[in-house]
């Protein structure tokens, strides 16, 4: 299972792998880099949030491993890659097929983060919601994934302080400034994803020109100028056949 070949994704927290088990069920096994410090914690916590949480608009979390120095998360495999890749990636967001279920995608990751939010007790923050943590199968159906930075906030709570975690770009500036996190954190998040399929731009893009780097610089601006038009994705509405 662990041989290059099989890497779906990388990062700073480890690799993960496609893998197939002996049910003939195919999963996803994230492999940890390491076991100490902010990574234990992540670790801790990924399992806490989702290994209780049973949606369809939710990655689920089928097992673990703590052994030793081994630290592994297994997931179910979803198999049309994730939300950043067609929007950003070779394959672009002016296929038909996509085009015709951004509505679906964005009404359910609403419903996931929802569940979060107020189907679990303790609540969920996710933290980091972002395109490319929002999985796709091949109906279209998107899955929240990745919950390593997580917070759990109790009903009794209607904020936690911590120290300032996630995406450039996607973090609520309440949040960033004063580092009190509530659900609406996530919902922001989710404001700028939504603003982040419409208009097919990054949120934060330094190969643009001054005053298009920040995707909600941007929008103010074009919303004070009166151009619904020029927000949406002009890639797709270049060619007629794929237009809105």
């Amino acid at each position: 299972m662990f041989d290059d070949e099989n890497v779906i994704g990388e990062g700073g927290y480890g690799i993960v792998y496609h893998g197939v088990l002996v049910d003939s069920t195919q999963v996803a096994v994230k492999n940890l880099l390491n076991n100490r410090g902010q990574a234990e914690r992540n670790f801790k916590v990924e399992v806490e949030a989702i290994g209780r949480v049973r949606h369809k608009n939710l990655v689920r979390l089928l097992g673990y491993c703590a052994e030793g120095a081994h630290r592994m998360l297994v997931y179910e495999y979803v198999d049309n890659g994730n939300l950043e890749q067609w929007l950003h990636g070779d394959v672009g967001p002016c296929s038909p097929s996509y085009m015709g279920a951004s509505v679906n995608i964005i009404l359910g990751t609403a419903k996931g983060l929802m569940y979060l939010h107020e189907g679990l007790e303790p609540k969920v923050v996710h933290r980091d919601v972002k395109s490319s943590n929002i999985l796709l199968d091949k109906q279209w159906n998107p899955k929240v994934s990745d919950f390593g930075l997580a917070k759990l906030l109790g009903s009794e709570r209607t904020y936690v302080t911590t120290r300032v975690m996630g995406t450039f770009g996607y973090v609520a500036p309440e949040y960033a400034s004063t580092g009190m996190l509530n659900e609406k954190s996530d919902v922001y998040s989710f404001g700028i994803l939504i603003m982040e399929i419409i208009s097919g731009r990054k949120p934060v893009d330094y190969s643009r020109p001054p005053g298009e780097v920040n995707l909600v610089d941007w929008l103010k601006t074009m919303v004070s100028n009166r151009n619904s038009e020029g927000v949406l994705d002009q890639r797709c509405l270049r060619n007629p056949l794929q237009g809105h």
